[in-house]
């Protein structure tokens, strides 16, 4: 059955991008409403977005939507992972800013409020995105391959020349592992030698290791070190579920992501919409 959370709790955080202060309150949703951001700091007009992949229009540094007015949210990435990971289909995001915050570059901190406010069955079946047929997208030397399966399946794969973080792999399943052991806590990460370029551009303004894994050459700058050895991969799949939960429903599908990154990722379920007999809505008894 659908899934809404039980009491509206609250937040301060940072925006890693405009390193102002956000409010952000989870509220509950009546089923079929879906992930709804409203923009409180927005008077007199639609400030209401819903969670769409026909919403999103930047992925350059992280996923952002935008309703028809032009009224938007950034950096939506990691809270919808968490939704994912908890299992929630209706819910209301107010926030007073333009961006999620960052909290601590992770879906942790998401998890744990939405598992203080509880959580509560609808009255209505949940509706899942079912892959009928294999779909490949591909860009310069990112990949990513998704087929029919039963459940979530990801097998993603990065690369980097940076000896800190090289060649890492971590397949996950939705049914064998967990994604609050397994995927919630890990962080974002970035280079030092990127950070003031992005600074002078009005980015990475509310960045800072309390937020973000920070790099020097071949050196990890957090003095607490990483929470897992394969720190990075974990946090691009946590980037990959919540880009993908942007979907508007949960999708029963097995993916290969080779290098992705939130435009592939967006590209690659744009793609799954566009192609024809390529995916069907199912409920949970459907899929077994």
């Amino acid at each position: 059955m659908q899934t809404t959370i039980i009491n509206p709790i609250s937040c301060y955080g940072i925006g890693v991008h405009s390193g102002e202060t956000v409010h952000l309150t989870l509220k509950p949703a009546k089923q079929d409403t879906g992930i709804v951001f409203v923009r409180t700091d927005v008077k007199g007009g639609n400030n209401f977005i819903t969670a769409s992949y026909l919403n999103v229009f930047d992925t350059s540094l992280s996923t952002s939507v935008r309703n028809a007015n032009n009224v938007q949210v950034s950096t939506v990435e990691h809270l919808m992972a968490a939704l994912w990971g908890c299992g929630i289909d209706n819910i209301i995001i107010e926030l007073d800013g333009p961006e999620v915050p960052i909290m601590d570059g992770s879906s942790k901190a998401f998890v744990f409020m939405i598992e203080c406010s509880g959580k509560k069955l609808q009255n209505a079946p949940k509706k899942y995105l079912k892959i009928l047929k294999e779909i490949r997208v591909s860009h310069k030397d990112s990949e990513i391959t998704c087929y029919p399966s039963d459940t979530m399946k990801i097998d993603l794969t990065i690369d980097f020349a940076n000896k800190v973080i090289g060649k890492q792999n971590f397949a996950f399943s939705a049914k064998d592992k967990s994604f609050y052991e397994d995927i919630a806590d890990a962080r974002t990460f970035g280079f030092l030698h990127e950070l003031d370029y992005l600074k002078s551009k009005g980015l990475a303004q509310g960045a800072s290791l309390d937020n973000a894994i920070g790099i020097d050459n071949d050196i990890i700058l957090n003095p607490e070190g990483l929470r897992h050895k394969d720190e990075f991969v974990r946090h691009k799949l946590l980037d990959f579920i919540g880009d993908f939960y942007i979907s508007g429903t949960p999708i029963a599908g097995s993916f290969i992501g080779y290098k992705t990154g939130h435009a592939i990722n967006n590209e690659c379920l744009r793609q799954i919409y566009a192609e024809e007999y390529s995916y069907k809505f199912v409920t949970y008894k459907e899929l077994l």
